[in-house]
């Protein structure tokens, strides 16, 4: 039997890097995805990776600092499969800047999306868990929370902001049935990330103990771990898959 067979599993940010590689692996495992992301175009391309596949997958354009949409769209999940079982908040944007030049604008972007987003998600979602007392919330947070990174304040907040969340919504949610952890990737070889220049990249490299960058599957297969029933005393934690970076 699959880890996942028939889990209602919402992945935001699911169209492209870290998101379609965990939408992919869930729907193999069994799992009927919902893809949230803003980019139609990667979201159906995604949606139609997995069906051709054999998986079950559907796309919605949402926009996760809007609670309003969320909220639709979780209601819109919830109404044509009957539950809700995992919600990966995976969703998140960068507006590099130091402080002395990080607009107002810059900020705000940021905790909108990667803060307030994982907010608005969460509260929508957690909800319909509650009614059958089941549920997994995992939140991205990043390794650059538990040290800091130069050029992004906003980034490293909300990153921070999201362990502090989890902890908070493990102890809140945990007598419910539903587990909520937090997985912190390191440097992970997204299509972004290898379009940066070669020494960039070799510096990165260097940086890791296991000496090279994560893949995104690397990162889903965490997931999965995380969404799992192997995973079910897990609560309130922080999984760093960094290769040994923080170390």
């Amino acid at each position: 039997m699959k880890r996942l067979e028939n889990k209602i599993t919402i992945i935001t940010g699911g169209a492209d890097g870290i998101g379609k590689a965990a939408s992919i692996r869930f729907a193999q495992e069994g799992a009927k995805v919902v893809v949230w992301d803003m980019n139609v175009e990667k979201g159906n391309a995604t949606v139609s990776e997995i069906v051709a596949k054999g998986g079950t997958a559907i796309f919605a354009k949402v926009n996760v600092a809007n609670f309003n949409e969320v909220e639709t769209a979780a209601k819109e999940v919830f109404e044509k499969f009957g539950q809700i079982d995992i919600l990966i908040n995976n969703a998140g944007i960068t507006r590099d800047s130091t402080l002395k030049k990080m607009t107002t604008q810059q900020w705000q972007e940021v905790i909108d999306v990667n803060l307030t987003g994982v907010f608005n998600c969460t509260k929508c979602v957690a909800s319909y868990m509650m009614d059958r007392g089941y549920g997994r919330i995992i939140n991205t947070s990043s390794v650059v929370a538990l040290y800091g990174n130069f050029g992004q304040t906003n980034y490293v907040a909300t990153k921070a902001g999201l362990i502090g969340m989890t902890k908070t919504l493990a102890k809140e949610l945990g007598r419910k049935g539903i587990t909520v952890n937090a997985l912190a990737p390191g440097f992970i070889a997204t299509e972004m990330v290898k379009k940066m220049p070669e020494d960039v990249l070799k510096a990165m490299e260097q940086k890791v103990p296991v000496g090279r960058l994560g893949l995104p599957e690397e990162i889903a297969s965490a997931y999965l771990f995380l969404a799992s029933d192997e995973a079910a005393y897990i609560n309130g934690a922080v999984l760093s898959v960094d290769g040994g970076i923080t170390i």
